[in-house]
């Protein structure tokens, strides 16, 4: 298997900058579309500085980017980006949830047709033990 150590950093980069509440609020405003620096710090009780950082801390993690539009910077959302993330988080997904299905057949074929009820108790109650 061939491991790529760029695609490592993108991802530790990215999930690094996603831990952040700030940040994942940003990127829920950035989802319905385009935003400034302004209307991106209107929810938040910080300053305006501070959203900027956060804003170049998800430029490096390459969720985001920014244009210039006349006297207009306006933060956009690479989609791309995050589908990428969600890409490696199912391929992961996807691998354990197999193995819980071989788990369960295998389960299967040691108990026939005796499957454990979750609503069954564990313990004998009073009744089962006298």
């Amino acid at each position: 298997m061939i491991v790529d150590p760029s695609a490592d950093d993108r991802l530790d980069r990215a999930f690094t900058a996603l831990a952040d509440p700030v940040r994942r609020r940003i990127i829920a405003r950035l989802s319905r579309g385009p935003a400034t620096v302004n209307e991106l710090a209107e929810p938040f009780a910080i300053t305006k500085q501070a959203v900027s950082k956060h804003i170049q801390v998800l430029e490096q993690a390459g969720l985001v980017t920014r244009t210039r539009d006349a006297q207009r910077r306006p933060v956009h959302l690479d989609a791309a980006a995050l589908e990428a993330l969600t890409a490696w988080i199912d391929k992961y997904r996807l691998i354990h949830e197999q193995r819980y299905r071989t788990l369960d057949a295998m389960l299967e074929t040691m108990t026939p047709g005796r499957r454990p009820d979750p609503n069954t108790p564990t313990k004998p109650t009073k009744e089962q033990r006298e």
